[in-house]
């Protein structure tokens, strides 16, 4: 969850894990900066997915638009600000909850303290120190 991106992201491992053809890809906008620490980053181009987010009761569906980067990352997606106006969710970090409105009431997605401590720490050892 990266709420002050302007951009969802998702990494090239995981748009070739969804199995999809890359000639499904369109011209991205232009390169970004501040996802890669001190890189500009091209991305691949743009894909739009349909994302279903749901607890065990009710669900919730929007398209969101997504720029295909080819770099490692510990992550699947990144997903910015668009992705939070599109569902109207609300992001705790601290607790690792995401909240937006269902067809039945309030959809809360839980994350995992353990999986994000893991990817955070894999993140920090990819950062390059600033000298």
């Amino acid at each position: 969850m990266d709420e002050g991106s302007d951009i969802n992201i998702l990494y090239k491992d995981a748009f070739d894990r969804l199995n999809m053809d890359i000639r499904k890809l369109h011209a991205s906008q232009s390169p970004f900066h501040g996802i890669v620490l001190g890189r500009r980053v091209m991305p691949l181009g743009m894909i739009d997915l349909s994302m279903t987010v749901d607890d065990m009761v009710h669900y919730r569906r929007e398209t969101l638009s997504f720029e295909v980067i080819d770099f490692q990352g510990p992550y699947n997606t990144i997903f910015g600000s668009p992705c939070y106006a599109k569902f109207m969710a609300v992001p705790n970090y601290a607790y690792l909850k995401l909240k937006m409105p269902g067809q039945c009431g309030i959809i809360m997605v839980s994350g995992n303290v353990q999986n994000a401590y893991q990817y955070e720490k894999d993140a920090s050892s990819m950062r390059r120190p600033i000298t």
